[in-house]
């Protein structure tokens, strides 16, 4: 028979068990009743033997008193705060700066999200949380671990083999959703809204009274450490993997990059996704991932030299919600766009924002005639970030998202596993309209004179049902059309005509293959000269390249093999498409080593090439087309108006080339 004692600690293992599962996982085993319940039986022993009590026990997330005024605490190691970057060309001299300091080639750094939060610091003692403390001046911080005890996915006690000493810098948050709930409350209890979730968690952290606290809903993530003792991580990856293994929830979405040159690449895909995400962010945070190299740069009196926090700029506005309605995407994607009453949001007039996919309309619980919250952040296309909850005047409908394509009504399919609810009929007027936008586009074969509105013209006068029917229209054909003479013809027949050198990357890239996008064109366009030779690659084979992987190439190959994709470019071909390389010269390949192994950086307004063009040419030929210069810097290539980095190029001594001697240079090989 087991003793209440037994009892007690088995209750307490089963709970931190599903709080690590619910919290830390996100995959429940049980539902909120049984959890309830567990919580329940381990209350009632602990009252009926009050002696087994003990403070990291799950019961005694909030304490029975009232806390008198903050204490203040000194760390022990300071928190200095971050240094700021608000462009890319900031941020590219911090990298390269780094770069220098420490003489290497390349360092490794790691991406985390800077979340909209307030810092604070957790002391861990042989794996029992003692103290938690405000950042405060850097030097000294309120205590307020009677408030920081409150929160769910904090442990009193850490999971597994805990170090002597343990103290994790992180965020303290709240989220929109949770903000959206508390709202609502404080309108019942006529209680003024929080403005934003940081407000809420920046007052709620300094509560004196923690039942008040736990009520906020507040939650953390760690993504530093202070003063420690026992600690094994050598970088900062591992050290993160430490946290998740003690039962700490560390900052999600982090990404290691080899290279300045491959983090400056992706930062502006990374934005895009931050739509998705239930919190609020306000830039990204890149650190050096080798806590030698952190040892070895140091920090000033204001901040540390091996971190930096590239910020978004933010505005946000309330506004009401008119109405919702549905397009229909290039790959048949069904994405709804929220119909606004017209906002002031950084300088412009905001009358619609995306609402992305039927799951985030469902998740953010939007209706029509709600008051919303609309944000604008960086590049990024206006999106809703939280409805106004306590603002919601009358009992209004959810949306009823539609099972049928609201163009052509075909019953409408949902992505296995995924998010995105699609049209699949391939003859959908409105699949082919945006397809044919995307195709004539800047980024894809850049068709001069091919907007939108002549697109809907060509369409709806069924001039063009595909591709390869652009390259057929002749000038009587358009004469025929709305708003066109004789010289606006040509104009567009010459721009159709001059996209057909784009080459095999712009192509792939361009005729909307799911998950194929510039990237992966360029990618597979140099390891794969035609479309001859790509018909011929396994799905294994291009799985293999770097940067593709299974699901890319699968939706690849299929498209390739499918009897559409077939058909697509066969009739490119037929109409006079390349397919190949136009940057491809066997002749200059062979002889053109020059580059192989050199940092090349391009500048200024070029004339001969567009930047994506010369950028792919370097790869092509062996080089790395860096975004900066550097003593490691081989070449400078410089159009018109080059500015900074020229003159730094020539500070450095960096060999400087106009276009034409960079061409010269590859074609002599010396």
């Amino acid at each position: 028979m087991t003793t209440p004692q037994q009892q007690v600690e088995q209750l307490r293992q089963q709970i931190r068990h599903h709080d690590r599962l619910y919290y830390l996982d996100a995959q429940p085993a049980i539902s909120d009743l049984e959890y309830d319940r567990l919580m329940l039986s381990l209350a009632e022993l602990e009252s009926a033997h009050p002696s087994l009590i003990t403070a990291d026990s799950p019961t005694q997330r909030v304490g029975e008193e009232v806390v008198g005024d903050l204490k203040q605490v000194a760390h022990r190691i300071p928190m200095l705060s971050i240094e700021n970057t608000y462009s890319l060309e900031e941020l590219a001299s911090f990298l390269s700066r780094v770069q220098k300091s420490l003489e290497v080639e390349s360092v490794e750094w790691v991406l985390e999200l800077k979340i909209d939060g307030v810092a604070a610091a957790i002391i861990y003692e042989d794996g029992e949380l003692v103290r938690a403390v405000t950042r405060g001046n850097g030097e000294v911080g309120d205590d307020i671990t009677h408030n920081i005890r409150t929160i769910s996915d904090v442990p009193l006690r850490l999971h597994g083999n805990a170090p002597p000493l343990l103290e994790v810098r992180g965020e303290v948050y709240m989220t929109n959703s949770d903000l959206a709930a508390l709202n609502l409350r404080r309108a019942q209890e006529n209680l003024p809204p929080f403005a934003n979730p940081r407000n809420g968690t920046a007052g709620a952290i300094r509560l004196l009274d923690p039942k008040q606290a736990a009520q906020r809903r507040m939650r953390f993530f760690g993504h530093g450490l202070g003063y420690c003792e026992g600690v094994q991580a050598t970088t900062h990856l591992d050290f993160l993997e430490e946290l998740k293994g003690f039962g700490l929830p560390a900052t999600p979405h982090v990404h290691r990059f080899a290279s300045a040159d491959d983090v400056l690449a992706k930062i502006d895909q990374l934005q895009a996704d931050l739509h998705e995400l239930d919190f609020e962010v306000d830039g990204l945070v890149l650190k050096v991932n080798s806590f030698s190299q952190r040892e070895q740069l140091g920090s000033t009196s204001k901040s540390p030299r091996w971190v930096v926090a590239y910020k978004i700029e933010k505005y946000e506005a309330i506004t009401r919600l008119n109405a919702i309605r549905v397009q229909v995407g290039k790959t048949g994607a069904i994405t709804p766009v929220a119909e606004l009453e017209p906002v002031q949001l950084a300088g412009t007039t905001v009358s619609r924002a995306s609402l992305h996919n039927a799951e985030e309309i469902e998740r953010k619980d939007v209706r029509v005639g709600d008051w919303v919250v609309v944000e604008k952040a960086g590049k990024i296309i206006p999106h809703i970030v939280r409805v106004e909850l306590h603002r919601r005047e009358t009992e209004l409908e959810p949306f009823p998202f539609p099972t049928e394509c609201p163009e052509c009504g075909s019953l409408l399919e949902k992505d296995e596993g995924g998010v995105y609810i699609r049209c699949v009929n391939p003859a959908c007027p409105a699949t082919l309209r945006q397809r044919l936008r995307f195709f004539a586009s800047r980024s894809a074969m850049d068709i001069d004179g091919l907007g939108e509105k002549i697109v809907d013209l060509l369409v709806d006068a069924q001039l063009v049902n595909d591709y390869a029917d652009l390259y057929r229209l002749d000038e009587s054909q358009l004469l025929t059309l709305e708003g066109f003479g004789e010289r606006k013809a040509q104009k567009l027949l010459a721009g159709i005509e001059a996209s057909k050198t784009r080459g095999l990357a712009r192509v792939l890239s361009a005729v909307s293959i799911r998950h194929v996008g510039k990237t992966v064109g360029k990618i597979i366009a140099r390891n794969f000269r035609s479309l001859d030779e790509l018909m011929d690659a396994s799905v294994q084979a291009l799985a293999a390249l770097e940067e593709i992987g299974a699901i890319i190439a699968e939706s690849l190959w299929g498209c390739l093999h499918s009897e559409v994709g077939q058909k697509t470019f066969s009739d490119l071909r037929d109409v006079g498409v390349s397919l190949e390389s136009p940057l491809y010269d066997p002749d200059k390949a062979q002889v053109s080593t020059v580059l192989t192994g050199k940092s090349v950086v391009v500048t200024g307004t070029l004339v001969r090439y567009q930047r994506e063009q010369i950028q792919e040419l370097i790869a092509q030929l062996g080089g790395r087309a860096s975004s900066s210069v550097s003593k490691k810097t081989d070449y400078l290539v410089a159009g018109e108006k080059a500015g900074s980095k020229l003159e730094k190029a020539q500070q450095l001594g960096v060999q400087i080339l106009s276009e034409l001697e960079f061409e010269q240079l590859i074609e002599s090989g010396k």
